[in-house]
């Protein structure tokens, strides 16, 4: 018996949030078995960097050209490529033996992840008509895809813990496999009959202008800022950017058409999602290990606390709307942004206490919390609501567009700055019979938080830390730089995006949410 309209709808929401879900779960939840799969793998600090900044990049560089694609050839055809793809690469992720396997098969499985991403709301946009299902329909995708983000460092302990850090992976197999059967008999396929052509040079130069700062951050303390290899990456990134720009310019079908940064209501949006991952979403990447190796805590207890961070996320949106009514997102935006800021700020000072613990940081992450939430809503209403309705697909992919480059290049700088901190802290702490280079390859172990191969790798450092002591503090005076990044950096960006927007109140409605 076939299945009424409404069923189809049901099941085709299902479909959709299932796959929402498992991108969002494939974001938060593998940053909690980081250290674990520094230890199992072998890796390096560098590795665990890559391990997610290659999922991001990924993201990055489909994200648009899925757009075009699904647009030309139907978005379920493509929604469907994505599904089987995403779970044929988790499945490469979860078999992977080392390092580098797994960050390639990351970087396919954030390709497949990025075409699912994009795929999700054109689906939903036609699969539900305007008016209260659709309403709905965004809602409940909404909360979703929050719970996949707000839930997935305790669902990845958790799985670490009673079965096996692969099976954080492995578990997207069987979901992809459900998610394609509910989307195959559910799903209407649709297309645009004026899809424009796909922005191939567009897509090419941005993707390589990314990669190239991302490794330079990376690869720089390494190989020498300074030297002749770091340079031309440099070099070539900033070309590759300015080819980007002349590119988007010169093209009657841009993928980025930049004058919509003339509306200040956009531009002081934008500068909210460059804000959020700019501190909260990259800083999520380290807080497992600070938890993990600062605080001694387990993946289980680690996801736990971490719950503080990313829960206030799902619970704020309502909220932030109404504030968002009230008081214009011109005063929201900046306000959650200075919030986080608040919160990163009472992160350091909890983990300076005497007593550090889960207690002493909680007021931190709440905060940090409570400052996302505030801001995401208004955030992706005011970039789709700011411009024209034909324009609001463009908006909303470099509002996406904006949020990945921007948590690709700072999980590189919080890397950096970790590094750099406890690399700094050792050298203080240190006799001098320990050269740069062995402080810089101790730095990267205390990073990653491999302490246990420390007195096999460094065994002249038992006697001048048997208790740990100075290896601790190293780690924590690193971590105190990294929540003093974060919480200046989100303060000047929430100023500029307040003095952007003015004083003008702006027409823009809220009309749903996009974690």
């Amino acid at each position: 018996m076939p299945l009424s309209h409404i069923g189809k709808n049901r099941i085709a929401l299902a479909a959709v949030c299932l796959v929402a879900l498992m991108f969002g779960l494939e974001i938060s939840s593998v940053p909690v078995i980081l250290p674990t799969l520094e230890k199992v793998l072998h890796g390096n600090f560098k590795d665990m960097q890559w391990i997610m900044n290659a999922y991001t990049i990924a993201c990055t560089t489909v994200l648009m050209a899925a757009g075009t694609l699904a647009d030309r050839y139907g978005r379920k055809r493509i929604l469907v490529v994505g599904i089987v793809l995403f779970g044929v690469t988790s499945l490469v992720c979860g078999i992977a033996q080392d390092a580098p396997v797994l960050i390639a098969s990351r970087f396919l499985q954030g390709l497949s992840g990025g075409v699912m991403l994009i795929c999700q709301l054109a689906v939903l946009s036609h699969q539900f008509q305007e008016g209260p299902e659709r309403s709905k329909a965004f809602a409940i995708w909404g909360v979703i895809f929050g719970m996949g983000l707000g839930f997935g460092p305790i669902i990845g302990g958790a799985i670490s813990a009673l079965a096996s850090w692969k099976w954080v992976f492995l578990v997207h197999v069987p979901l992809s496999v459900l998610a394609l059967t509910l989307v195959l008999g559910s799903i209407e396929e649709s297309r645009d009959p004026q899809a424009k052509r796909l922005d191939l040079p567009g897509i090419v130069t941005l993707s390589l202008a990314v990669f190239g700062l991302t490794w330079f951050i990376t690869q720089g303390p390494d190989i020498g800022f300074t030297s002749p290899l770091a340079l031309g990456i440099l070099a070539a990134s900033a070309a590759s950017f300015a080819v980007f720009l002349w590119v988007e310019k010169i093209n009657p079908h841009p993928m980025f058409d930049f004058s919509v940064f003339r509306i200040r209501n956009f531009s002081g949006a934008i500068l909210g999602s460059i804000g959020m991952n700019f501190s909260f979403w990259p800083f999520m990447i380290y807080l497992p290990i600070y938890f993990q190796s600062g605080l001694g805590y387990g993946a289980v207890t680690a996801g736990s606390a971490l719950l503080a961070y990313t829960l206030p996320t799902l619970l704020m949106p309502p909220l932030a709307e109404r504030l968002s009514l009230r008081w214009r997102p011109g005063v929201v935006i900046p306000l959650g942004m200075f919030v986080i800021g608040v919160g990163f700020f009472a992160m350091r000072y909890g983990s300076s206490a005497a007593q550090a613990s889960w207690m002493t940081m909680l007021p931190g992450c709440l905060l940090a919390g409570i400052g996302l939430g505030l801001t995401n809503t208004p955030v992706t209403n005011t970039t789709t609501g700011s411009v024209p309705s034909n324009r609001a697909g463009m908006a909303s992919g470099i509002d996406m567009s904006a949020r990945l480059i921007t948590l690709a290049v700072n999980i590189a700088l919080m890397g950096f700055i970790l590094l750099g901190g406890i690399f700094s802290s050792l050298k203080n702490a240190l006799p001098a019979s320990f050269d740069a280079q062995q402080l810089r390859l101790l730095a990267e172990k205390i990073a990653a938080g491999n302490f246990a191969s420390l007195a096999q790798g460094f065994p002249d450092l038992a006697q001048f830390d048997p208790s740990g002591a100075i290896v601790h503090a190293a780690l924590l005076h690193g971590f105190e730089l990294v929540m003093l990044y974060g919480g200046i950096g989100i303060w000047v960006l929430a100023a500029i995006s307040f003095a952007i927007f003015g004083s003008r109140r702006p027409s823009v409605q809220p009309s749903g949410a996009c974690p």
